[in-house]
C-alpha cells in the first residue's frame, strides 16, 4: 500500500469513528434527559438548556476530527513532495 492510500484509510477511519461515537453519545444523553425531565417535570427547561449546550460540544468535538481529516486529505504534511 502506497502512503495516499493510508491518508485515504485514517481519514475514513477518523470520520468514521467520530461520528459512531458522536450518534452513541448524544443517544445516550438524549436518553438521559427524558429519564430526568419524567422523575421531574419541573426541571425540564434547565435541563434542556444544559442537553443543548453539551450536544453543540460533542458535534464540536466531531466536526474537529472532520477538520482534521481534510487537512491530512487535502493538505498532508507527512506526504514529502518529490
Amino acid at each position: 500500500m502506497t502512503d495516499v492510500s493510508f491518508v485515504a484509510l485514517s481519514c475514513g477511519l477518523i470520520i468514521g469513528l467520530g461520528s459512531i461515537g458522536a450518534c452513541i453519545g448524544v443517544a445516550i444523553m438524549g436518553s438521559k434527559y427524558l429519564e430526568a425531565s419524567a422523575r421531574q417535570p419541573e426541571l425540564i427547561n434547565i435541563l434542556q438548556t444544559k442537553m443543548f449546550l453539551l450536544v453543540g460540544l460533542i458535534d464540536a468535538a466531531f466536526l474537529i476530527g472532520v477538520g482534521i481529516a481534510m487537512l491530512f486529505a487535502f493538505a498532508n504534511p507527512f506526504i514529502s513532495i518529490k
